[in-house]
């Protein structure tokens, strides 16, 4: 077991994310494409110097490789901009706009004025040779359960290209995630375990799924880790995609820290990847700070107070689960899933007034996981929120049972119609007959097994608790 406190151990993160809406100096649509290219371009990048004549180290390392790279485009999400033949245009308002509602959810102060920079990127993911970015707030913080976490800086930057080969002589880059608005987001070292890095990367991830333009999905969050342990050098540790491997990646980077310093080995302060099985690779030097200069192309942004007060903010998706949580009495879990979802739930509970808010809840949350693993199904289909209210309106006018809508969901499923009236309720008369003739056939039985088989001729169409009243009079 690692101590970290021992150790000495420094952490932060880096949080990435992608927006929607279209690029950040064009109108092209923040859309990801995989199919055949409609182009290709070939480039060879060069290093330029800083103000100071100084070269960065990590720019120098991917020129030495000697590669020329290849970019593969698409006319419908692509142009001129994507492939540095033009300036950029006005800046994407809506993402910026998107930014600073980020910036102040984390308790940020944006800037005065925005500057963008140009940053210095040459192992060809920018078709420029450098990405533009800029400062939009310093000083926020979250709360975790190890205390404050200092959010440091926020930026707006221009999303990298995607590769999609690596030779030894050439690399191939999909251009059409170039440009998409990025909103990067760097904690200071406070973090203390790599627990806490997991805590505070899922508490920075919920802010950034409250805010709406916000993308969802595989691939449009990505988490960089920076470390340190007894005072020894930064490293970074890139390729972060399920937060639930954090923990297991921070421990196995320790531990090779550790014992390269127990060989009396320097560690070196370098960029590393996560590996699927939770070591590090080795992927380049440590970038300095000499690789930004001012973009020149894109004009001063003034952040003053009136555009700040029109600043509309969200509720972060933990005040809404509270709110389900205890006006309707939810689990937590369900909860969750019905704010992850998007669910108007509410409208729900309103539509159907005479229906428990509980049952309604488990109807759009744990029904159709039981529907999956019990009977194989693709509940996809359930997505159409249609199939909910048709349950949900039969079960209000009396049609049916609640005990019905497991069964009535999967004819659904799999008939995309249904019977009611194979499901249309029982009179308590002919219920009550029906449960004596049961009980004096099986008469020895134990109760569960005659709720069984009342359960099982009537299937969904009668309620459970009088069932069970009624066996206990005549199931002696």
């Amino acid at each position: 077991m690692v101590n970290y406190k021992e150790l000495g151990f420094k952490c932060g993160l880096e949080i990435h994310q992608q927006l929607e809406g279209h690029k950040l100096f064009c109108n092209c649509p923040c859309i990801i494409k995989d199919d055949k290219p409609d182009f290709e371009v070939k480039r060879n990048l060069r290093v330029s110097a800083s103000e100071l004549g100084e070269f960065d180290p990590a720019a120098l390392y991917e020129l030495q490789k000697g590669k020329y790279f290849v970019y593969q485009g698409y006319n419908d999400v692509n142009c001129l901009i994507e492939l540095d033949e033009e300036p950029p245009k006005e800046l994407n308002k809506t993402a910026l706009n998107i930014a600073l509602q980020v910036a102040l959810l984390l308790n940020a102060k944006p800037v005065d004025v925005i500057q963008f920079m140009r940053k210095i990127v040459i192992d060809g993911s920018n078709v420029s040779g450098f990405q533009r970015t800029a400062l939009v707030a310093i000083n926020g913080y979250i709360e975790t359960s190890e205390g404050k976490i200092s959010i440091s800086s926020i930026c707006l930057e221009e999303e990298s290209a995607k590769k999609i080969e690596d030779k030894e002589s050439y690399r191939v880059y999909n251009i059409s995630r170039l440009g998409i608005p990025l909103i990067e987001i760097a904690t200071g070292p406070e973090i203390k375990s790599a627990e806490g890095a997991k805590e505070a990367a899922e508490k920075i991830g919920m802010v950034l799924r409250s805010v709406k333009g916000v993308k969802r999905g595989l691939g449009s969050i990505r988490q960089d880790i920076n470390l340190s342990v007894k005072g020894q050098s930064r490293v970074e540790i890139k390729g972060f995609q399920d937060l639930r491997s954090i923990p297991k990646v921070v421990e196995y980077e320790v531990n090779r820290q550790l014992e390269l310093l127990n060989k009396n080995e320097k560690l070196k302060s370098e960029v590393r990847k996560a590996e699927s099985n939770f070591t590090t690779s080795f992927l380049r030097p440590m970038p300095g700070a000499s690789r930004m200069y001012p973009e020149t192309d894109v004009p001063l942004i003034n952040i003053d107070k009136k555009l700040l007060e029109k600043i509309e903010l969200p509720k972060l998706l933990d005040e809404k689960v509270k709110y389900l949580e205890e006006k309707y009495k939810l689990q937590s879990d369900i909860a969750r899933e019905i704010i992850k979802e998007g669910i108007d739930f509410e409208g729900f509970v309103k539509d159907y007034r005479n229906i428990e808010p509980g049952f309604i809840a488990r109807l759009l949350i744990e029904i159709p996981k039981e529907i999956s693993s019990r009977f194989n199904l693709n509940i996809s289909k359930l997505e159409d929120q249609s199939y909910f209210h048709i349950v949900l309106e039969a079960i209000s006018e009396g049609k049916i049972k609640k005990d019905a809508a497991l069964d009535i969901l999967v004819d659904l499923i799999r008939n995309e119609k249904i019977d009611l009236s194979k499901y249309k309720t029982v009179s308590d008369k002919e219920l009550e007959e029906e449960i004596k003739k049961i009980c004096e056939k099986n008469k020895g039985v134990p109760f569960g097994g005659l709720m069984g088989e009342v359960m099982k001729k009537f299937r969904g169409k009668v309620d459970g608790k009088k069932v069970a009243d009624i066996i206990k009079k005549y199931g002696k």
